[in-house]
């Protein structure tokens, strides 16, 4: 196969977060995305992160966490609660070298 052939351009995927105690809380499961390619550069900088800095972590996943038109979600002074934060970031870092359909 010719490697040609992978390189396509990011397409935004939907993740949901449907967990029991989510879905409890909100009343419905919470929706974000993310792009079904990481950039070389993001991906790099979450190889080189120090997992027990909670911040480094946040600050890595944080331009991965985006909403429907692919804009991010945390910027500037805007944040998620820390519950909620944690799972998008778990489910975006589980995401990552998985294909995406």
């Amino acid at each position: 196969m010719d490697l040609k052939s992978l390189a396509n351009k990011p397409k935004l995927v939907e993740i949901s977060l449907e967990d029991e105690q989510t879905v409890k809380e909100f009343g419905e499961p919470l929706t974000f995305y993310t792009w079904d390619r990481t950039p070389i550069n993001d991906f790099m900088k979450l190889a080189s992160i120090d997992n027990n800095n909670y911040s480094s972590v946040v600050d890595a996943v944080s331009t991965m966490i985006l909403d429907k038109d692919g804009k991010p979600i945390i910027k500037d002074d805007v944040s998620l609660p820390n519950h909620v934060l944690m799972k998008t970031i778990t489910a975006v870092v589980s995401g990552l070298g998985k294909s995406q359909k």
